[in-house]
């Protein structure tokens, strides 16, 4: 498996050595000690969650704050996806900053997004099933996120307005500048 470190510190591109034969493929998803010493920190995931989207769906930008921050690690089990994630960290010079990265059942990347960063994807298959593994649980009341179209975040999610299918919560979302991180 190969671990870059994207522009943004703390944020890894994980692609896994998939080996093919006359029966199929086998892949190593995940090894806890090859990945914690590429990030050089030690994350242990306690939660899994899976998630299924239409086409056009936009589930962004969530993320949880204080002792309740996750860290993910998002792949694709069907269909393909825009992954983005965003630095939050206000002492970050990458902060506001995004990544986008094409994640697929096809291409088997998978995205580490840690604590301190936001996270949306925008399906563009005609459906896509997602897992998400969290080093923290879900905890309600320390959920946040930024509306997906903030101008000041620039992100360019490949779709029209018009096109995007939105939760009525994450229609609501406030813009990064009204945020208090």
């Amino acid at each position: 498996m190969t671990i870059k470190e994207t522009k943004l510190k703390g944020c890894y591109l994980l692609e896994p050595d998939v080996f093919y034969d006359a029966r199929g493929h086998f892949m190593e998803s995940f090894n806890s000690k090859r990945f914690n010493e590429a990030i050089g920190s030690s994350i242990s995931f306690v939660q899994d969650n899976q998630s299924f989207s239409k086409k056009g769906v936009i589930r962004a930008l969530h993320f949880q704050i204080g002792e309740h921050a996750q860290a993910k690690l998002v792949r694709v089990l069907s269909g393909k996806v825009l992954d983005v994630a965003v630095d939050l960290r206000r002492n970050s010079p990458t902060f506001g900053e995004h990544v986008s990265y094409e994640l697929s059942h096809e291409n088997r990347k998978q995205l580490f997004i840690p604590k301190g960063f936001a996270h949306g994807f925008v399906t563009l298959s005609e459906g896509a099933e997602l897992l998400y593994k969290c080093d923290n649980f879900y905890h309600k009341e320390a959920e946040r996120g930024i509306i997906y179209n903030d101008s000041e975040l620039g992100i360019d999610w490949g779709l029209s307005d018009e096109k995007v299918i939105l939760s009525e919560k994450d229609r609501s979302l406030p813009f990064l500048k009204d945020l208090d991180l």
